[in-house]
């Protein structure tokens, strides 16, 4: 039977990939709340060492777990799918793909077609009806930055990756319950799967961020609270924790729902808003090792964005 051979969890803000001198350079051009506080350059710089050590760690884990394929849980941000057809879930089935790199240039990556049939079969029997590409819908622009920056982090390109896509931004969006569940239904296809298929699994994004709002901040107790259920290994627990989270009153970083250019306008499905959402990737990641504790690498709170970047692993 296949061998579940690991699960990583990993932020890809592009702060994690930028050089630290730029960072407050970045900050300037942003509308942070007052109370964000700013870190100076010699904070900056040792803030990208812990994470390229956090980056380092995984990468390392990873090649230990001898690994034939990995999954990544990821969202799409308008890279591949559009409102005209945009899926709550989908799995990339096709033999290749390519996408940009955080760092400037492009790859390309090999797929896992039998993995990714075996998902989509797998998954419509426990009662999820995922979409599939067989190619690249939008073949000039590649895949999300969400599933190439877990290969450009954590392998040499060679391992093939079958791409989970949830819809984290774009409202209405699946609940982190209903992640869960998948990742749940994904842990079970996994374990039952014939052959010696060595399977590891990413969930790609997050924490907590609210990239170009008005007074965006960093909710730190929130990143915690996630942690700290991982820790324990309660995926179901990080769930609960994020759909029973409400928007405070006036917090305008999280008027993210409006109609406008890149949003639907659509009523949301409640938790977090913006970019904290690919917290559910993380959620779907983790109930893949459901019971089992997480060891957290690492949080750091990068104020220049506002993110909290944070790296773990089963």
């Amino acid at each position: 039977m296949a061998t579940l051979a690991g699960v990583f969890n990993m932020s890809h803000s592009p702060f994690c990939y930028m050089a630290p001198e730029k960072w407050n350079e970045v900050r300037a051009s942003r509308s942070l709340r007052a109370d964000v506080p700013l870190d100076d350059l010699e904070t900056n710089r040792a803030k990208a060492a812990r994470i390229a050590a956090a980056f380092a760690t995984l990468k390392a884990r990873l090649v230990a777990s001898a690994a034939d394929v990995l999954l990544v849980f990821g969202d799409d941000q308008l890279e591949c799918f559009d409102f005209r057809n945009y899926p709550a879930f989908a799995v990339y089935a096709g033999d290749k793909f390519q996408g940009s790199l955080a760092r400037g240039g492009s790859a390309g990556v090999p797929g896992h077609p039998q993995l990714a049939a075996a998902l989509l079969t797998g998954l419509m029997r426990r009662g999820f009806d995922p979409a599939f590409s067989l190619d690249m819908p939008k073949p000039d622009r590649g895949i999300g930055h969400a599933f190439l920056r877990p290969a450009e982090s954590l392998t040499d390109f060679t391992l093939p990756i079958v791409p989970v896509f949830l819809n984290c931004y774009y409202a209405p969006q699946p609940t982190a319950l209903r992640c869960y569940q998948l990742g749940a239904a994904v842990r079970e296809i996994i374990a039952e799967l014939p052959g010696a298929l060595r399977v590891a699994v990413v969930g790609s994004g997050g924490l907590w961020h609210t990239p170009r709002a008005k007074d965006a901040y960093l909710d730190e107790a929130f990143d915690r609270a996630i942690l700290d259920a991982m820790a324990r290994g309660d995926a179901g627990g990080m769930a609960r924790h994020f759909d029973d989270y409400r928007v405070p009153e006036g917090d305008a970083s999280q008027l993210v729902g409006a109609p406008g250019p890149g949003t639907t306008g659509l009523p949301d499905a409640g938790g977090p808003r913006g970019g904290t959402r690919e917290t559910c990737n993380w959620i779907a990641a983790a109930a893949v090792a459901e019971g089992r504790p997480a060891s957290i690498v690492d949080y750091v709170p990068l104020y220049a964005s506002p993110i909290g970047a944070a790296f773990a692993y089963w």
